[in-house]
């Protein structure tokens, strides 16, 4: 037979065991975070290193980048078939 006591007893550990679940998530989550930050460090200071070496190609890289994005934006404005086609006679 089960009492109040037992079933609060019960719910008391239950909650503790999520306390500690999300004590261990938090830990995790906060370890991927410091890694994911060190690693973005690293690459912009391997990009800016880059840059330095070989600035002419990195304004080339950027200025095709420009041409791409812009391409794309010129499609998606002027030739997305938003228009009806001309009326035929």
């Amino acid at each position: 037979m089960v009492t109040d006591t037992n079933t609060t007893d019960i719910a008391n550990q239950a909650a503790g065991a999520d306390e500690g679940v999300l004590d261990n998530a938090l830990d995790t989550a906060k370890s991927f975070l410091e890694t994911a930050q060190e690693a973005i460090g690293d690459a912009v200071d391997a990009t800016v290193e880059a840059v330095k070496e070989h600035p002419v190609a990195a304004a080339a890289i950027a200025a095709g980048a420009a041409a791409a994005v812009g391409g794309a934006v010129y499609a998606a404005t002027h030739l997305g078939g938003d228009k009806e086609p001309a009326s035929k006679k």
